[in-house]
């Protein structure tokens, strides 16, 4: 085994586990598939590290010996947060089926619209039954519902007191995890055992230690068919260009890698490599020269590309009721931008612009993402019952890991400019390394 040479990352736990696993779990998967903690995830390398440079070492994901409740007797709750993404209701089914078939939990309920649903204002919870999560799975969107927004930490903590909740499980991004962290640390503080988990949905694949969300790769498959129409309508028209607008606020891992996988992109904008309009390498001449040598073109830009274009940047816009700073739209920036150009040098462009945001969001989860899906839910549900806390599962080295919510939200993920992703998209898209 090799030594640890960095630093051993510790999981918050509300005190010692002294319940043996549920003879379901143990029967089916075996002592030999219990998790020892001991047992860690290495960060790789070549991750972001810390500025000290340390290494981390996370602990491994799965079900434990012992438990710090007895299933039997807790009641459990999963709440769904933030914008929709391919996957929410495989991770409620996954989340309820472990709970209640392999550990025995009794109830199960469902927090409806986010946050919302712990508050006054929000409607009550539902309980979660067989037949109502059964056929799921084949659906887009959230059973539960979804709501932004920041709502009474100490009220959301009195309801799930009140409730008798056990365990709470917050599936959403890093605005949803610091909720949940506020939320745990607001029960801690007044002495109760209620476990939060968080399980990481952000469709723009960019929370910290966790090598992919789950959403992501069904955002792939959706965008990569929308650019081969991009590209099928460029090449139909004359001069014609496809603009074709993707998520990704700070990170452009969805532009990136639909590029990849489309191989049709003549430009490719993201947050992470600021690019100009005019100039000799600017977006515009670029353009420019391939609408002349090739007579059509197609340009994929992620939603927060380009915000320093506009007048005051996106300080000027203030942010959402979630916290998140809002954006200008780079899209309909872009086509009207580009339109103008061409028409102004007298060599009109017939420019095709989509925006396939929501029928991303709302597409139900293929295979890759449903079988993640599962993994994260059940993972979820391991570290609940044994007593841990404020704590995110992901997948690490293709690994389950458990990481602190507090190391999760700490920054964005995002592609780095010099790093294999961009490197392999300017190799596909022949765009010059930067347009700025």
């Amino acid at each position: 085994m090799i030594e640890p040479t960095g630093r051993l990352v510790e999981i918050e736990r509300l005190g010692p586990a002294t319940f043996p696993t549920n003879w379901r779990v143990a029967r089916r998967a075996g002592d030999w598939s219990l998790v020892d903690p001991a047992v860690r995830v290495r960060v790789r390398a070549d991750w972001p590290l810390p500025p000290d440079h340390e290494e981390l070492w996370f602990e491994r994901a799965g079900p434990r010996r012992w438990l710090r409740f007895d299933p039997t007797q807790t009641k459990a709750a999963i709440v769904t947060c933030g914008g929709l993404c391919p996957g929410l209701n495989n991770v409620i089914r996954s989340v309820y089926l472990e709970l209640t078939r392999n550990y025995g939990v009794p109830t199960v309920l469902g927090i409806r619209h986010g946050y919302l649903g712990l508050t006054a204002e929000g409607p009550p919870p539902e309980v979660l039954t067989m037949e109502r999560v059964g056929p799921i799975h084949r659906m887009g969107g959230t059973i539960l519902g979804s709501s932004r927004g920041q709502r009474d930490t100490a009220e959301m903590a009195a309801t799930l007191e009140r409730l008798g909740i056990t365990m709470l499980f917050c599936v959403g991004g890093d605005g949803t995890q610091r909720g949940a962290l506020a939320i745990g640390r607001e029960i801690r503080a007044h002495g109760k055992e209620i476990a939060v988990v968080g399980i990481p949905k952000t469709i723009d694949n960019d929370l910290m230690y966790t090598d992919r969300t789950f959403g992501f790769d069904t955002a792939i498959q959706i965008a990569h068919q929308v650019i081969q129409v991009a590209h099928t309508e460029a090449k139909a028209g004359v001069r014609g260009i496809g603009l074709v607008k993707l998520m990704g606020r700070d990170s452009g891992f969805i532009a990136a890698m639909a590029t990849l996988a489309c191989q049709e992109v003549n430009v490719t904008l993201i947050p992470e490599v600021p690019f100009r309009l005019e100039g000799e390498e600017g977006l515009l001449a670029v353009l420019e020269r391939r609408l002349d040598q090739r007579g059509h073109a197609v340009v994929v830009v992620a939603e927060g590309a380009g915000q320093d274009l506009f007048e005051g940047g996106p300080e000027a816009l203030g942010f959402d009721a979630s916290g998140n700073r809002r954006y200008h739209d780079i899209g309909l920036f872009l086509k009207e931008r580009i339109t103008d150009h061409f028409k102004a040098i007298g060599k009109p462009a017939d420019l095709k612009y989509l925006d396939p945001s929501y029928i991303i969001r709302s597409t139900p989860a293929i295979c890759t993402d449903s079988a993640l899906c599962d993994q994260l839910g059940r993972d979820a549900v391991h570290a609940a019952l044994a007593g841990m806390t404020n704590v995110v599962v992901t997948r690490l080295n293709n690994l389950p890991a458990l990481v602190p919510m507090e190391m999760t939200v700490s920054r964005k993920r995002v592609i780095d400019p010099q790093g294999p992703i961009w490197t392999s998209v300017l190799a596909a898209t022949g765009q010059p390394p930067l347009l700025r």
